[in-house]
């Protein structure tokens, strides 16, 4: 018998990389004008990253550069409080 379930898509949050499914995190893309922004839909065009909705995760992605490493470039510092600043929502 054939499995009827549904494939959930998992990903793996940049800080403290637990795999979740893909819906349970946020996506940041690294966009073509060189900053980073919260891709809501999932669907924006860029190096995509995933970091959990809690803010020990987003202190941690944003100021141990693993985002960095993740999305292969440097955060400048005011991308780096937005985000925070966004993050703060979390």
């Amino acid at each position: 018998m054939k499995s009827t379930s549904k494939h959930i898509p998992m990903r793996t949050c940049a800080a403290c990389h637990e795999v979740k499914p893909k819906r349970e995190l946020i996506r940041l893309v690294h966009l073509e004008n060189g900053c980073v922004e919260v891709d809501i839909d999932g669907k924006k065009n860029g190096r995509g990253a995933y970091l959990c909705p809690s803010r020990a995760c987003w202190i941690k992605g944003l100021t141990h550069g693993h985002l960095d490493r993740v999305l292969r470039m440097t955060l400048t510092p005011e991308n780096k409080a937005q985000l925070l600043e966004r993050g703060n929502n979390y």
